[in-house]
């Protein structure tokens, strides 16, 4: 049986997922060894991992994205990934 763990972050940095938090956090999906996706609003999941793909997203300041990892440290990866995404790494 796969496990699967889904978490809503509100995004923390000023400017938004622009290209510095989008890396750091793309750096940081690809190597988190799981599966992971994320999605703003109702719109499609892309894969995180993907610096370009969460760019693509238009994430900005106070808008809530849906991380979704696979796998037996599927809670811990998204810990990590909800820091990051709720750090204003702008300020």
């Amino acid at each position: 049986m796969t496990v699967k763990a889904t978490r809503t972050v509100r995004i923390g940095s000023a400017n938004g997922l622009h290209a510095r938090p989008a890396k750091l956090f793309a750096q940081a999906a690809k190597e988190a060894g799981a599966p992971v996706t994320v999605a703003k609003g109702s719109g499609a999941a892309v894969n995180a991992a993907s610096i370009l793909s969460v760019i693509s997203l238009g994430a900005e300041y106070g808008d809530y994205v849906t991380l979704t990892a696979e796998g037996e440290s599927a809670e811990r990866v998204l810990d990590t990934l909800t820091e990051l995404l709720t750090t204003d790494h702008d300020a």
